[in-house]
């Protein structure tokens, strides 16, 4: 049920700028707030809320990250929407993991890639591994994105609202060519039931498994495709600078990270000496 607090909290989010699915989940957690009072959140102390985030750390034992998410919700509530500036509420520091990317090797994508049986989900598999788009990217592409003459795809409000271009290899537009003749998208390159919506990025997920489970391969989700795009690009001698604008990070620290796979690639390669 609707009420003028949850619409002015919705209102205030969108002022913002922020994603409608950052929208839901923020007003998910302000719901659990509610419901662990049986209050109004404009009614809580800041003690309250506090015990709240100790609740969900201590006693549901839920993730660092799902925790902060909620203080980041209450935080945004307290001082953006009631005006209350100043609140002190943390959370426990994270311990600091260190999570490498992971990458298929060359055949092992090209095979996940085969396995997908039908052009549209082929093409679709080979727009992630051939560009380094994100799912969420290659699911809104239009057909006007590939521009075919120049060998780009233009990608539009990307992560943090970015617009940028990736490469547009002949192989992938040949494939996109093929599919386009079969299925003559209209709005959206990728669609999903109804041919006016794009694809969901959870369709787009389901048909990585498939194709990686048929092709017998069971590590890896289909943002690994985008890991092996960027980690091939750099064994293969290509400038990181260019990688990061491909890829649309924002710090080279970020795309930095896939040294160590293109390391790892070398460190395989026999010496000649060990071959005499």
């Amino acid at each position: 049920m609707s009420t003028p607090l949850r619409e002015r909290t919705i209102n205030t989010l969108r002022v913002g700028h922020y994603s409608e699915r950052t929208i839901h989940t923020y007003i998910q957690w302000l719901i659990r707030l509610a419901a662990y009072y049986h209050r109004s959140p404009a009614e809580l102390d800041p003690e309250q809320v506090q015990a709240f985030l100790l609740h969900l750390t201590e006693a549901e034992r839920l993730a660092w990250s799902t925790v902060n998410q909620a203080l980041a919700a209450c935080r945004f509530f307290y001082e953006k929407v009631l005006y209350r500036p100043h609140l002190e509420l943390r959370v426990p520091a994270r311990r600091k993991v260190t999570r490498r990317a992971f990458a298929y090797s060359k055949k092992q994508a090209l095979c996940i890639i085969a396995a997908a049986s039908n052009p549209k989900h082929r093409a679709l598999l080979m727009c992630v591994y051939g560009a380094g788009l994100r799912v969420s990217e290659v699911v809104v592409l239009k057909p006007e994105h590939i521009e075919s003459q120049r060998g780009l795809i233009r990608v539009e409000q990307g992560k943090g609202r970015k617009d940028r271009y990736t490469v547009l290899p002949k192989r992938l537009l040949d494939e996109l060519r093929s599919y386009y003749r079969c299925f003559q998208p209209g709005e959206w390159l990728f669609f999903g039931r109804d041919k006016a919506k794009p694809m969901p990025v959870g369709s787009a997920q389901k048909i990585f498994y498939q194709a990686r489970n048929r092709a017998g391969i069971k590590r890896g989700g289909i943002h690994t495709l985008r890991h092996s795009f960027a980690t091939h690009l750099l064994e293969a001698g290509g400038d990181i600078y260019e990688l990061k604008r491909m890829m649309g990070h924002s710090a080279i620290k970020t795309t930095s990270g896939y040294i160590h796979l293109s390391t790892e690639h070398l460190m395989s390669i026999p010496s000649p000496l060990d071959t005499l």
